[in-house]
């Protein structure tokens, strides 16, 4: 009689295991950069038209992703059916740039890239906000 390696059982638990251990190996568990400040900013626009939106968008990585220090860089638009009571709906695109430190942040600031992609959008600006912050390792 042929006895089975394993148990169907454990055979089932096995497989299991193996494809629990491949799905976690998976999900990183922090972010593979290491980013000391993250600069958040949020764009109201006075033409939120689609094409408008999606110039800023363009911009922030054509003229930002490049700036010395930027770690990661990602821009994209609000999102109109998130419509919780905590969701902020009064901007249009926001732009999320992580810095290798403070010193590079400021520098970035006065970056001539970063000074030509404010002025090339600026006139299409309703409001902006900005949200600095420190960022603790894991």
């Amino acid at each position: 009689m042929h006895t089975p390696l394993l148990r169907p059982a454990r055979r089932s638990f096995a497989v299991f295991s193996i494809a629990l251990l491949a799905a976690c190996a998976a999900v990183p568990t922090a972010m593979p950069i290491h980013a000391q400040l993250a600069h958040d900013v949020y764009f109201a626009l006075t033409d939120a038209s689609p094409a408008a939106r999606q110039k800023l968008v363009a911009d922030c990585y054509a003229k930002l992703a490049n700036i010395d220090g930027v770690v990661f860089l990602a821009a994209g638009t609000r999102d109109p059916e998130l419509t919780r009571e905590v969701n902020d709906n009064d901007y249009d695109v926001s732009l999320h740039v992580f810095f290798s430190s403070r010193a590079t942040h400021d520098a970035y600031q006065t970056a001539p890239a970063h000074l030509q992609f404010i002025e090339a959008n600026k006139d299409n600006w309703q409001g902006v906000r900005v949200f600095d912050s420190n960022l603790v390792a894991r």
